[in-house]
């Protein structure tokens, strides 16, 4: 389907830096550029209006969000908020099988590569999916479908602000920040795992912001 296929390359165009924050998104010379109706284009734009990799604007444009633009600090407030308090559930009510898919999931993410090579230096796809799978799976324990939806909601929505940060901490060790989650969650230890989850969501928003990590 058109619209799906050009969806699907301005959604990777826009994750990866192609199309910088705060660019227009004009219909008419995307249409263009990838050969396919305004109306198609359109379609494709509206998906991304949905999934938070676009703004639509008053006079009926659209942009790439802005790296400044407020909803980011206003979700990583949410999922500071949340993801903990489901993390202390999950540690609760987790069972052995659970116990065997976080460290599943984690062994998956510390194998994959996080950056594409070459000069256009951006989180690969296979990473970013690997990445999302281990953080919810810490938090699939809980056992409850609501808080999950809330939790894929909140990671469709902060997915660009994500890749932005990645751009302005390259000094930031993953590895080790996933290993503390795995860890802690492993031994049960509610108030570290909920600490080491809060600490690692605040660090990707100091690294959007260009603040100072908390002591």
């Amino acid at each position: 389907m058109l619209s799906e296929q050009v969806y699907a390359h301005l959604r990777d165009a826009i994750l990866s830096g192609r199309h910088s924050p705060g660019e227009a998104l004009k219909p008419q010379d995307l249409a263009t550029g990838h050969g396919v109706s305004l109306a198609v284009v359109r379609e494709a734009l509206v998906r991304l209006v949905g999934d938070g990799l676009a703004d639509r604007l008053p006079n009926r444009g659209f942009a790439v969000p802005a790296v400044t633009d407020r909803r980011w600090q206003e979700v990583a407030e949410a999922r500071r908020t949340v993801e903990p308090l489901v993390l202390r559930l999950s540690l609760e009510r987790g069972d052995l099988a659970w116990e065997t898919r976080v460290r599943a999931a984690h062994h998956r993410l510390a194998r994959t590569p996080a950056f594409t090579s070459g000069e256009d230096r951006h989180y690969s796809a296979e990473w970013a999916e690997a990445h999302r799978i281990f953080h919810r799976t810490l938090l699939e324990g809980c056992g409850n479908p609501v808080l999950l939806d809330t939790f894929d909601r909140m990671w469709t929505a902060s997915e660009l602000a994500r890749r932005w940060s990645a751009h302005r901490s390259p000094g930031r060790d993953h590895l080790a920040e996933h290993a503390l989650l795995e860890q802690t969650a492993l031994a049960r230890d509610a108030d570290a795992a909920a600490e080491a989850l809060t600490r690692h969501l605040t660090l990707t928003t100091t690294a959007l912001t260009g603040g100072e990590p908390p002591e």
